[in-house]
């Protein structure tokens, strides 16, 4: 994963330090902002491999900094990685309802920051280079390799969890799975999250659906499976 520019979005210099320098010894190109406008800018301008983002910002908090790059099309595919001393179930739960790819507490580990960073980059990088499939189900129309969906031929934008966790069920019609699965798929086994994130995971995929949300299907006490074709 060397060679892949990150911008690192942190207002504390020490801790900044800390991250540009693990990075830079790993090959990573860094970019920094110290606030949230400097983020949106500079993500905007320069459209990184891979934002990771704090949470307590001056001038426009992480919250609102990661709703508007995955609001806006032309940022709206660039991975985010949330880096905060905001830990609570809750915390979590709105950053990934937000878009966000990954969460990661401070006080954090270099090393497992690293491996975090890495198993985000490849994810997002693997539908483009192995899995250049077509999935036409219904009247929907997943496509792997340019990461786009469409809905009767109208697109609809997805953030990247949205798109993974759709292709996932879509492309196993039929089939129920646990919440945990799907964490398993779509983050990783190692991925920090709660049953509850992935049915806020859900609910806000079946919204952006809109009519086609109905093929998302809750089976009560289990999980959930994409609605077979007749």
């Amino acid at each position: 994963m060397a060679d892949k520019n990150i911008l690192i979005v942190e207002d504390e210099e020490d801790v900044m330090e800390l991250i540009r320098y693990n990075l830079d010894k790993e090959g990573f190109h860094c970019d920094v902002a110290y606030n949230g406008r400097e983020a949106l800018k500079k993500a905007s301008a320069t459209l990184p491999d891979l934002v990771l983002l704090d949470l307590m910002l001056p001038e426009i908090n992480g919250l609102d900094v990661c709703k508007t790059l995955k609001k806006e099309t032309k940022t709206a595919t660039v991975p985010v990685v949330m880096l905060t001393a905001k830990g609570t179930e809750t915390d979590i739960v709105a950053g990934l309802e937000i878009g966000a790819d990954d969460y990661i507490t401070k006080p954090f580990s270099p090393r497992v920051l690293l491996a975090r960073i890495n198993a985000v980059l490849r994810r997002h990088d693997a539908p483009a280079e192995k899995d250049k499939g077509m999935i036409r189900i219904h009247d929907l129309e997943i496509d792997s390799g340019r990461h786009r969906v469409k809905l009767k031929n109208d697109p609809i934008n997805l953030t990247s969890t949205e798109f993974a966790l759709l292709k996932f069920l879509a492309a196993r019609p039929g089939w129920v799975f646990t919440r945990y699965q799907i964490v398993d798929a779509v983050h990783g086994s190692d991925y920090p999250v709660t049953d509850r994130s992935v049915d806020v995971q859900i609910v806000g995929l079946r919204k952006k659906l809109g009519t086609a949300g109905k093929y998302i299907e809750t089976v009560r006490g289990v999980g959930y499976r994409f609605m077979e074709e007749n």
